[in-house]
């Protein structure tokens, strides 16, 4: 079991988001557990409370918390992809009801934000050629990010 595990704040949408990341990463990603409201408790009677689930070896917890606190871009999930068709199919899955941003980030359909971010950006970034990692900042410009356009800079 890992030590530290993200939290999540939904409205009312918990399981549904879940279900939702699950279908997106595959693999061995999966809901691990689900509870629901008791008669005692704040949320709706027999309602979904939490949902664990695994990402890509890393669990979270998503709880339907009420309207109160939604997600700002104060805090992103990020996710390093092996290639430009990783890129580009979480940047579609993610922005498919969500909405884009810039440098790679942008928000799922729930407010939740996330940067998707090729493994190789850190190494255009800061490269042994001064000038072309200089120019690998082009990514500061675009929306999705795109690998080939970063190493042509």
């Amino acid at each position: 079991m890992q030590k530290i595990t993200t939290f999540l704040w939904f409205d009312k949408e918990a399981e549904e988001a879940a279900n939702f990341y699950v279908s997106v990463f595959g693999g061995d990603s999966r809901v691990l557990d689900v509870t629901h409201y008791g008669a005692t408790a704040p949320g709706e009677t027999g309602g979904v409370m939490t949902v664990s689930f695994r990402l890509a070896d890393q669990e979270y917890i998503a709880l339907n918390g009420g309207p109160q606190f939604p997600f700002t871009e104060a805090v992103s999930l990020s996710v390093d992809c092996e290639d430009q068709a990783e890129v580009d199919r979480l940047w579609e899955a993610f922005t498919a009801e969500g909405e884009e941003g810039q440098c790679g980030w942008l928000k799922d359909r729930y407010g939740l934000s996330w940067q998707i971010v090729p493994k190789v950006l850190p190494e255009l970034l800061s490269g042994p050629d001064p000038a072309k990692a200089e120019r690998a900042t082009a990514m500061l410009g675009m929306r999705k990010l795109d690998i080939q356009a970063l190493r042509d800079a």
